[in-house]
């Protein structure tokens, strides 16, 4: 991993391991302190419950500080320059962690700050989200090479994560979405690319969930696009994960989704709430992730950076 984690397109198969083990050692050992002493800025353009609960909660439990500031109290790029905020904050703070809403801003704050900064979310991408999704189907004996992962909805920043994961975790990656609503085509070149999974992206969800592992979903509206609600509810009609979609993927499919959830809109309560979601499993692992990545870029007791790989080693 670099200085910084913007995008699952910093982190190497090798990074993923070493970072799923360093978890499994904060969960089995959570008297480690390896932040004590160590300030985090945690800076919220955006609303935010299970991120800035898990990222509060996760600094606490590591011995550190977390100062949550929000938009209104330091006007990022409005009433201060994003780097004269980065340059001051890393004056006070050891890290930085941002829930943005554009990534241009979050990647000015990186260059700017000497410090390590992570991204809690950004219009483009959302790491941190999906690195515990991984580890979730890890938990769940999921994660294997060449898994089929269908996703149902809107090519938003969450699919956009998902191929960067898929340019460093061979699986079989399937967006069934709508026309207008396709991910960005730079991320999905790069994830190409990376040439160990097969993306396809495609319009009919019955085509996507055949035969899947896993099947996610998240809302089709997301924050800052409220106005196209009605709109969105209408071209997502039939782009729902229910019963019936979840009789086309395979007998011991999963069900993830990275919440909050509109249940009747892009999930059925039935499913949500049935026995093959991992959904609250999910949220639950972005404290126990968000503990390891902070660990890895910002603590100093060596001795707790775990070396072991992940039980299921990676063949690309």
């Amino acid at each position: 991993m670099t200085k910084d984690l913007l995008t699952l397109f910093d982190v190497t198969q090798d990074e993923l391991e070493s970072l799923f083990a360093l978890a499994d050692k904060l969960k089995r050992e959570p008297q480690l302190q390896p932040l004590r002493g160590k300030s985090i800025a945690m800076i919220f353009q955006k609303p935010s419950l299970r991120t800035r609960v898990s990222f509060e909660v996760g600094i606490n439990q590591l011995g550190g500080y977390p100062v949550v500031l929000s938009q209104e109290g330091i006007g990022v790029g409005t009433r201060e320059s994003v780097a004269d905020i980065a340059l001051l904050l890393s004056r006070y703070c050891d890290g930085l962690v941002a829930r943005l809403f554009d990534h241009a801003v979050l990647t000015e704050l990186a260059a700017s700050a000497p410090v390590p900064v992570i991204n809690a979310l950004t219009d483009l991408s959302h790491p941190c989200q999906v690195l515990a999704d991984l580890y979730t189907l890890r938990q769940h004996g999921k994660l294997k090479p060449g898994m089929k992962v269908a996703f149902i909805g809107d090519g938003n920043n969450m699919v956009h994560s998902w191929l960067e994961a898929a340019s460093i975790f061979p699986m079989n990656f399937a967006l069934a979405a709508p026309q207008g609503y396709h991910p960005g085509p730079e991320i999905v070149r790069r994830a190409k690319e990376a040439g160990i999974s097969e993306i396809t992206i495609m319009e009919n969800p019955s085509d996507a969930a055949a035969g899947a592992d896993v099947l996610y979903t998240d809302v089709w509206t997301s924050m800052g696009r409220e106005s196209e609600s009605d709109r969105r509810r209408k071209d997502f009609a039939g782009y729902q994960i229910n019963a019936e979609l979840l009789q086309k993927a395979k007998k011991d499919c999963v069900v993830m989704h990275c919440l909050p959830a509109h249940r009747g809109e892009e999930i059925s309560a039935e499913v949500l709430e049935g026995s093959q979601s991992v959904v609250f499993d999910e949220a639950e692992n972005r404290l126990h992730v968000q503990k390891a990545i902070l660990t890895q870029l910002l603590g100093t007791a060596t001795n707790v950076r775990a070396t072991r790989p992940v039980a299921e080693k990676v063949q690309s």
